[in-house]
């Protein structure tokens, strides 16, 4: 190994240290700073609302009809029902602006003159935000106001969440079946979560001006609208955004050079590799690929007409049977699901190849591996189904039914399964893998990479297994985002360049060491953006501002390698060409352009809209949830034209209950 291609790997793996050390510590600062969850709720004369028990088993019912699937919290979820937070909060405020408009003027909040809407407003945005947690005995204690507005709303959800005939155009609005908590002490429970999670979205932080959750959802009739550490750290991130693009163009103007790909070789060299037995034994990985992305292509055409008939598909009362968060989970977690299967059928295919040695039972090990991957894949489905159900009591749903966080759905037993699974791939991967890592090959260090990407892949889908049964939901969703941001977006990623440079290496279109240096420079790039900007999904989570800042910056940081995703893109398109039996690469060379050129476009252009955080506080987007396309609209102009809403719930509700 050269000195300057040792210095490339010393700076990966400072990077990789860095990195990590300062996303565990803001997982620390999560667990410091998270929303206190009160030992009770009391009225001002002592009677008990809610206990911290109600308080943890209404969470328990709110995964157990699908969490994330059915509305959103803090942000987080699915949105045809409503953000619930957002919801109760303006009809609190609402219903405490007529209050107190009532018992001072006896009249109501939009019959006042303007100077007198100031003062109920006033009043209602210091009942709400003020904190009355008592941090001694963990207390909160409220106002006979707000205790009335909390019953009622307590009643209210309820009644929504039954079988009250009354609410039954909501539910279909809301793309909820009917009577989805049969059980009526499971429904007052999950109203304790709904009210303490919004209780954190509303109230101030000790010795603050801004909530728990920074603000969020922006709500001006208590004045929950962006802080000034907002504004500041979205300016901060373009700013390092745009210095990170101009270190890119000034490192790839220095270093790289044009140099002219390598004479092919006059025969297709992947064509003398001799096919073990465990490689074809993959072939059944990427069949079952392609079903399960039809099937979850079939499951978004479903889940998508969910949002013009809540409760029907074309006339078929199909919500009884297969519910919007049913065909959502399956939806999201099939998309999880596939792109694995993918990985782990490309690993398990190219270890043998790359080390030219098929290590005894590898085929074996192979078609265990898929029959606990169908294993999963089935039990879990038909786990969430139950769950969404109800046909299992809280306990028996976190192990085998719906754990009710997006893209973690599946019970904790099939979590533990494919954690399983994954390590007995980790293991059939190293054994195939190491006589290559052994032989003194010019693409040992693309080899490396793909082999420690396979570590990544295999190991860190257990972050996921952090999350207890009563985790607190802001460390819930610390650990959430481990899975999808980190497994998902990162380490797939870095395995699939890997996977890409050592194919073009091995068919003697590019260099190898122009191949093992982008290959480590591309990791390191995408690792510096890539593991702090996992806190860019938490920025309204119930964290403190540091998150906000640290995601800001780097989660802008993500986007300068895709800068120079177009010369990828060319640099492939242009090996079509390189010999005539290339040509039987076409179609995969051409979906490597594709995917240069999405990256560039989801990730780089649309992906730059998560980092601005000031512009996720949009005003009115959070709590004007719609089921119908023209509402949507008809909510998106109520948000560019704020000021022009009736406040009003009478008046607003064409957004408010659909």
């Amino acid at each position: 190994m050269s000195q300057v291609d040792r210095r490339a790997w010393q700076v990966l793996g400072i990077v990789f240290i860095v990195s990590f050390a300062i996303l565990l510590w803001q997982g620390q600062a999560i667990y410091r700073h998270a929303p206190p969850i009160p030992d009770k709720v009391v009225s001002s004369n002592g009677n008990t609302l809610f206990t911290k028990e109600d308080i943890l088993q209404g969470q328990l019912v709110w995964r157990s009809i699908g969490g994330h699937e059915t509305g959103s919290i803090w942000g987080h979820g699915s949105y045809v029902a409503p953000d619930w937070n957002a919801d109760w909060l303006h009809r609190e405020a609402l219903q405490l602006l007529d209050m107190f408009a009532f018992k001072d003027f006896n009249q109501t909040y939009q019959s006042l003159p303007e100077h007198l809407q100031a003062s109920v407003k006033a009043r209602t945005q210091e009942s709400i935000r003020t904190n009355t947690l008592n941090p001694e005995n963990g207390v909160v204690t409220l106002s006979a106001e707000r205790t009335e507005t909390t019953e009622a709303l307590s009643h209210y959800y309820q009644q929504l969440f039954g079988n009250n005939p009354e609410f039954q155009t909501l539910r279909e609005q809301y793309a909820i079946r009917e009577n989805p908590i049969g059980n009526a002490s499971y429904r007052r429970q999950l109203t304790a979560f709904l009210f303490w999670t919004t209780w954190a979205t509303s109230t101030n932080r000790p010795d603050s001006d801004i909530t728990y959750t920074s603000n969020w959802p922006h709500e001006p009739l208590i004045d929950n609208t962006p802080a000034g550490a907002l504004l500041g750290w979205s300016i901060f991130s373009i700013v390092l955004l745009i210095a990170g693009i101009g270190a890119m163009a000034w490192h790839h103007a220095a270093t790289v050079r044009n140099e002219s790909l390598p004479a092919p070789p006059a025969s297709d060299p992947l064509a003398q590799s001799s096919v073990t037995p465990s490689m074809m034994a993959t072939r059944k990985f990427f069949g079952t690929a392609i079903a399960l992305f039809v099937l979850q292509v079939i499951l978004g055409g479903v889940t998508a007409h969910y949002a013009v008939e809540g409760q029907e598909f074309y006339g078929i009362n199909l919500s009884e049977i297969l519910p919007y968060a049913i065909t959502r989970t399956w939806h999201t977690q099939l998309g999880l699901f596939w792109i694995a299967t993918t990985w782990l059928g490309t690993g398990l295919y190219f270890a043998p190849l790359l080390s030219g040695a098929e290590p005894r039972l590898q085929k074996l090990g192979v078609n265990l591996l898929y029959g606990a991957l169908l294993l999963v894949v089935t039990g879990s489905m038909v786990g969430e189904w139950l769950g969404v159900q109800q046909y299992f009591n809280l306990d028996m749903n976190f192990w085998f039914g719906h754990q009710g966080y997006e893209y973690v759905d599946l019970g904790r037993f099939w979590q533990i399964a494919l954690f399983t699974g994954l390590l007995l791939w980790l293991a059939l991967v190293t054994r195939a893998i190491i006589p290559a890592l052994h032989r003194n090959a010019g693409d040992k260090q693309v080899l490396w990479v793909f082999f420690l990407s396979s570590i990544a892949i295999g190991l860190f889908y257990g972050a996921g297994l952090f999350m207890g049964k009563h985790t607190h939901l802001a460390l819930a969703e610390y650990w959430r985002w481990w899975i999808v941001h980190l497994w998902v977006e990162a380490f797939f990623e870095v395995f699939a360049t890997a996977v890409i440079a050592i194919l073009f290496v091995r068919l003697g279109l590019i260099r190898t060491q122009s191949a093992n240096s982008a290959v480590v420079f591309a990791t390191t790039i995408f690792l510096v953006g890539g593991i702090i900007g996992t806190l860019h999904h938490l920025y309204f989570a119930g964290v403190p501002t540091s998150v906000i800042a640290w995601g800001a910056s780097f989660s802008a940081l993500e986007v300068v390698p895709l800068c120079l995703i177009g010369l990828e893109a060319y640099e492939n398109y242009r090996l079509r060409k390189a010999a005539t039996w290339v040509k039987a690469y076409q179609w995969p060379i051409l979906f490597f352009v594709a995917t240069a050129f999405w990256n560039l476009v989801g990730a780089g252009v649309f992906g730059f809209l998560i980092p601005p955080h000031f512009a996720l506080l949009h005003p009115g987007l959070e709590h004007h949830s719609t089921s119908r396309p023209y509402r949507t609209v008809w909510c998106l102009w109520h948000a560019r034209h704020w000021s022009s809403i009736n406040l009003h719930e009478k008046t607003c509700q064409s957004c408010l209950l659909g």
